[in-house]
């Protein structure tokens, strides 16, 4: 393979190896920090998940702000969805060493009671009392 792209400039070879790039590999399983449950990196619609499809946590290890791996390597909470304007959900997840927030697609075999538990929980639990509407 040559150093050189087509255009004849040179580039960095950069390593593939997940460990060292702190990318996520698209094959095998990786265990949840959670609730230990073994889960495949693929999910049934042939995307790469990141997070366990059973509690939706997830492991800190891209940092999405200033790129590269995470150094914390912490849990990643789910606390919340955000629905895209192509309608896709997305899980919103929380480092719980850090702070960071990242986003991740919802996969059809993600337990839909945690999804639609986080997808309502802004109106069960307003930051407001609902006895002002009495007065409208």
């Amino acid at each position: 393979m040559s150093d050189h792209d087509l255009d004849g400039s040179r580039h960095r070879r950069t390593s593939t190896d997940p460990a060292r790039t702190g990318a996520i590999p698209r094959a095998g399983t990786f265990e949840c920090l959670r609730c230990g449950l073994t889960v495949t990196r693929l999910g049934p619609d042939g995307d790469v998940r990141n997070h366990c499809p059973s509690c939706l946590h997830s492991q800190h290890v891209e940092d999405h702000v200033r790129g590269g791996p995470a150094e914390c390597r912490g849990r990643m909470s789910p606390i919340a969805i955000a629905v895209l304007r192509n309608d896709d959900w997305m899980v919103i997840h929380r480092c719980t060493r850090c702070d960071e927030l990242t986003s991740s697609p919802v996969c059809r075999d993600d337990n839909q009671l945690i999804l639609m538990r986080m997808a309502v929980r802004p109106l069960a639990q307003p930051p407001f009392p609902l006895e002002v509407f009495a007065d409208l």
